[in-house]
């Protein structure tokens, strides 16, 4: 069976932690920023994990990781 493709964009999204949960950068972070409050911007800094729900399909675009 030949080797599975690493899906290139979720490779970039996302990350493994040591104890096996797949982890996340927060969304609404890239632009207008003017509008958003400095505790917003300062909360979306932080990684987060991604629910459990969506962790095995993100599992199979990142197979090597």
């Amino acid at each position: 069976m030949p080797k599975m493709k690493t899906h290139r964009g979720a490779a970039k999204r996302f990350g493994l932690t040591k104890s096996g949960k797949v982890k996340r950068s927060r969304a609404y972070k890239s632009h207008i920023l003017t509008k958003k409050s400095p505790k917003r911007k300062r909360n979306l800094r932080k990684g987060t994990y991604v629910a459990a729900q969506e962790e095995k399909n993100i599992r199979k675009l990142i197979p090597y990781k």
